[in-house]
């Protein structure tokens, strides 16, 4: 059998090599780096492609593709959002990527981006609030507490010094389950009976549930002026969590408006509504929050540069900290043009 050469291998970050890397690291620098990673490509979006991401969606659930590149490197995640998987002891997201090298087309990593998903959407979550939240944030309400919802208070705490969390969700073992694995974390951790008891005091709203469905988590009269709203769990045509009278008073900040459009929060408002593209306002373009009775919100659908920006921190951290496999994913025959000579060899 041939021996293929190690050009034929691309690291690989399993499930076990990633929860490895991470606590290796440390979960809150692990999201302060990646918070750091991701403004610094925020400053030179254009030179990324852009498109918004390619969706396969059924009665039951979404699957997708999100690419970009930069010229130099190539990325993509392949992730799913199936609300239902959770009765049946499934995840309700799901996530592998990968990177590329744009001279050659080579893979050069291929990882497990569930828990990587989680870390860079609770990263971005929070760099977008240290430009847009109020001075000095210290208690977040935290509105559905599922799979997510430990990532973002973490990063809150990391990155824009939040101190006190109070969490609400329809289902009371979901808020048990949240108290229990932030304990030791050094947060104050609330759980609470309402929304409306969750928002008292809060100066940042997060919002991360999971129903595909226009759904309204927060009515108007239960925002007041002054505060961040982190709108995480709208993501896809036909789910939202807002009223619509709340993006009516906000000043809304986006990813990439061709995708936060047809996904985001902004699904209910006219197409010409104005928005503000996030980066814009992390170059020094534009402004963010202008006063503090501002209502500002951030209306997160994630977009591939974040994505893309989480795999190239992993495949430095990899060669750092040696956390991965070697698959042999390609063909490398002696001579490029005999492929079917090497198939033939290995018999």
């Amino acid at each position: 059998m041939i021996t293929p050469s190690k050009q034929a291998y691309v690291p690989f970050v399993s499930v076990a090599n990633m929860m490895k890397m991470v606590l290796h690291i440390g979960i809150e620098q692990v999201l302060t780096d990646l918070a750091a990673e991701i403004e610094a490509d925020f400053r030179r979006w254009p030179a990324f492609d852009k498109t918004p991401r390619v969706a396969s969606h059924s009665d039951v659930g979404v699957i997708e593709l999100m690419p970009t590149s930069d010229g130099e490197t190539y990325g993509f995640k392949y992730v799913n959002g199936h609300p239902a998987n959770m009765k049946k002891g499934l995840q309700t997201v799901t996530a592998f990527g990968l990177l590329a090298d744009v001279q050659t087309g080579y893979p050069i990593l291929l990882s497990e981006m569930t828990i990587l998903t989680a870390l860079r959407t609770a990263a971005t979550s929070a760099m977008a609030a240290k430009w847009l939240a109020p001075k000095n944030p210290r208690v977040m309400a935290l509105i559905g507490n599922g799979a997510q919802a430990e990532f973002q208070a973490l990063a809150f705490k990391a990155i824009c010094g939040i101190t006190e969390v109070r969490f609400y969700d329809i289902d009371p073992t979901a808020t048990a389950k949240c108290l229990t694995n932030l304990q030791g974390h050094g947060l104050t951790l609330t759980a609470c009976k309402t929304p409306q008891d969750a928002i008292e005091g809060a100066q940042i709203i997060t919002t991360v549930t999971a129903d595909k469905q226009l759904a309204t988590i927060l009515t108007d009269n239960m925002v007041g002026a002054g505060v961040h709203i982190n709108g995480v769990g709208g993501d896809c045509p036909g789910k939202t969590e807002l009223h619509r009278d709340i993006l009516l008073r906000s000043s809304i900040f986006v990813e990439y408006p061709p995708q936060t459009r047809v996904e985001g929060e902004i699904q209910q408002l006219a197409p010409d509504h104005p928005v503000t593209e996030l980066w814009q306002v992390i170059a020094g373009q534009t402004e963010g929050r202008r006063s503090a009775a501002e209502v500002t919100l951030f209306d997160s659908v994630g977009f591939a540069i974040e994505d893309f920006t989480a795999l190239r921190y992993i495949h430095k951290k990899v060669a750092e900290t040696g956390f991965s496999e070697q698959l042999d994913m390609v063909a490398d025959p002696d001579e490029p043009r005999d492929l079917f000579g090497m198939l033939q060899r290995a018999s």
